[in-house]
């Protein structure tokens, strides 16, 4: 974790939180219970802000300084309003391409996704705010700056998002491999939102009950599944293919 984007000490914390910045993910040392711990806690939870609990040694890795139990990552960008965003994309009259992804944890996957959406063309990548990999210095550098260069959207819930997407005319396609439809039996040519599941489970059973088309990459050799990065690049592409 690079420094500029961390905070450290529980009132520091309290202070950006309430002064409106982006924080990413607040790291609370297990078992931390002091008064101002609480306070952070509440707020905390007022700000919907995303926090894990961790050993000590975690902090202690994160930070030299005198961290009272508390880290906070700070993202390096500003996240979208997506109703804002998806008005923004059908009034230029663009065909949208967006890139839900439903709580991809890994930094560096989540930048190489980035990376590879930008130079597709997506209008904008949608993330929840629990669960989600941190927009940090690891995912700055696996994109290469790419993410500076592409709306990112932080919603609550994946679900709602592609609610939304739905009502504005825009098709939901899940990766998975629950189908017996590959990916080029999809027709992507029109407005189209792509989801990509976590790397352990994949796209949550109830997004996948309310999404319009369900895909999955031909498969020929003995290894079941690829890495969630090189198989969102496979399904963009192929909806680049079909728009050229």
């Amino acid at each position: 974790m690079e420094k500029e984007h961390q905070i450290f000490g529980i009132r520091a914390i309290i202070e950006a939180i309430q002064a409106g910045a982006t924080v990413d993910k607040v790291y609370i040392q297990k078992e931390a219970s002091s008064e101002l711990m609480k306070d952070l806690m509440k707020v905390m939870k007022r700000g919907n802000i995303n926090f894990s609990y961790v050993p000590v040694e975690k902090l202690n890795r994160l930070t030299p300084n005198n961290h009272q139990g508390a880290v906070a990552t700070i993202s390096p960008i500003s996240f979208f309003d997506l109703e804002t965003l998806i008005e923004s994309v059908l009034e230029n009259g663009k065909k949208p391409l967006f890139l839900v992804l439903d709580q991809i944890s890994d930094a560096r996957n989540f930048g190489a996704i980035i990376r590879t959406a930008e130079c597709t063309g997506v209008n904008g990548i949608i993330v929840q705010k629990a669960g989600s990999a941190p927009v940090n210095g690891d995912t700055v550098k696996t994109s290469a700056g790419a993410v500076f260069n592409i709306p990112i959207c932080k919603v609550e819930h994946i679900k709602d998002a592609i609610f939304l997407l739905q009502a504005s005319g825009i098709k939901t396609v899940a990766a998975t491999e629950k189908t017996d439809k590959n990916i080029y039996d999809i027709e992507l040519k029109e407005g189209v939102a792509i989801i990509m599941g976590s790397e352990d489970r994949g796209v949550n059973p109830s997004v996948l009950k309310i999404v319009d088309e369900k895909a999955k990459l031909p498969m020929f050799g003995s290894i079941g599944s690829l890495n969630v990065s090189v198989a969102c690049g496979a399904f963009l592409y192929e909806a680049v293919r079909q728009r050229s």
